[in-house]
């Protein structure tokens, strides 16, 4: 049997990927992000300190990813994030996309602990994301 009840559902996959990231003890994780600068000219030639931003994010669920066997190698961990969260932070960075906020990020804090970002995939439902999976290694001993 389908719904063919004639509603708006662009909001409905949102807010339930809210609500299971919350009921799975949903965190919050904080984006260390470089601050955009307008005056590329002085900043290119490091004239202009960069400035660093916290971006916190909330809610998130954290898995850790099956291990790949590397000698010396960092667990990876996969971080669900709430689209409608990004969207927030992405309004208020007055950003042009979700992907110039993560391209901006440089570590990634959950619970104390630094990861560094290496990939982003988004999932979609009725042609909204609702969802955000980052791909996260975590920082090792010798900083960033």
């Amino acid at each position: 049997m389908s719904d063919t009840a004639p509603r708006n559902a662009t909001g409905a996959p949102q807010r339930l990927a809210d609500a299971l990231l919350r009921s799975v003890g949903g965190t919050s994780a904080q984006l260390q992000v470089s601050a955009t600068n307008t005056d590329g000219g002085m900043s290119e030639l490091g004239l202009v300190a960069n400035t660093l931003a916290e971006v916190v994010l909330s809610p998130v669920a954290m898995r850790k990813l099956r291990p790949k066997w590397q000698e010396g190698g960092s667990s990876q961990w996969e971080l669900l994030v709430s689209a409608s969260s990004v969207q927030e932070q992405i309004s208020t960075f007055d950003l042009p996309s979700a992907q110039s906020l993560f391209a901006m990020t440089l570590t990634v804090t959950v619970a104390g602990q630094e990861y560094l970002l290496e990939s982003v995939a988004s999932n979609e439902a009725f042609g909204q994301v609702y969802l955000y999976r980052l791909l996260l290694r975590e920082l090792g001993q010798q900083g960033v």
